[in-house]
């Protein structure tokens, strides 16, 4: 592995089924995300999905870029950009940036994103993850 690989990419169809799924498991019941009659009053017009949802499929990216090592100790920092719509077809996107050595160990940091069916970036941002020296492996294309 090395600067400019690219992490493989999660592709998703965010149906309101997994929202509401999303929303009992999480919690957050806000009904910009549930209620249409009451999303259709903000400035969205219609529901939105939950940022966090979004975010996981972030996550899944990494996940399957750098197994445990992401699970036991990844970074994220990120902005969400626009919002996703049930329906929305999004796809993540990554590129190892640069590898830091630190002790018996390699830092790798990264952009990581996603985007929706439009091309446009939804959320966007940089992630981080170490890993064994002797665990780098190729990435999935």
């Amino acid at each position: 592995m090395k600067p400019g690989d690219v992490l493989p990419t999660v592709n998703k169809t965010v149906l309101q089924e997994r929202v509401n799924e999303y929303a009992e498991a999480s919690g957050d019941l806000n009904p910009l995300h549930l209620d249409p009659e009451f999303a259709a009053t903000t400035h969205y017009g219609r529901r939105i999905v939950h940022g966090m949802l979004v975010l996981a499929y972030i996550s899944e990216m990494m996940g399957q870029a750098f197994g445990r090592s992401w699970l036991e100790g990844g970074r994220l920092k990120v902005r969400f950009r626009a919002p996703v719509y049930p329906g929305d077809q999004v796809a993540t996107f990554g590129k190892v940036l640069k590898i830091v050595e630190v002790d018996d160990f390699l830092r790798l940091d990264c952009s990581v994103g996603c985007r929706n069916q439009g091309g446009e970036e939804v959320i966007n941002g940089e992630a981080s993850v170490t890993v064994p020296r002797d665990g780098i492996g190729s990435v999935a294309q």
